[in-house]
């Protein structure tokens, strides 16, 4: 198999919608592909994030992705890249997709000299975490985590 690594754009977005959806199903929340493409359009229309996409090229076919958003530190007045999301399609995983998209991450963050990546998973994502502890992904020990909703 053959796999390419791109940026998408907006014409990936109904193929994007349909596996950024799986993605919210794998953490527990209801398929809903009208609120995903919103989102995603929203996302591509401000320009808010990146998103990076491998495609099985002998089917044309996006099989993993990842979405990276832009934040900045006043401490060390540098810019960093959350890597927010990252799925692989299930078909496609133990094939070195992840380690495509962390990769093209690394090199996207390299490029507009951000300072690093940071990312969060869930507690039991033991996968995940393996994957990103073999490529230099360290807990932070330093800081607490806090959040507040705002919502009713």
């Amino acid at each position: 198999m053959t796999y390419d690594t791109r940026h998408a754009t907006i014409e990936d977005l109904d193929q994007l919608t349909e596996i950024f959806d799986l993605y919210r199903i794998f953490y527990k929340q209801k398929s809903d592909l009208p609120a995903a493409k919103a989102f995603l359009f929203e996302r591509f229309e401000h320009r808010e994030s990146v998103i990076l996409i491998v495609i099985d090229s002998e089917k044309d076919k996006i099989v993993g992705f990842t979405q990276l958003y832009p934040v900045f530190s006043s401490l060390s007045i540098e810019r960093s890249l959350i890597l927010n999301d990252l799925y692989v399609l299930e078909a496609y995983r133990k094939k070195g997709i992840a380690q495509l998209l962390i990769n093209a991450a690394k090199r996207y963050g390299k490029q507009i000299k951000a300072k690093g990546l940071g990312l969060s998973t869930a507690a039991d994502n033991k996968q995940a975490q393996s994957v990103y502890e073999r490529n230099g992904f360290e807990k932070d020990n330093e800081f607490y985590h806090y959040f507040v909703g705002l919502k009713n």
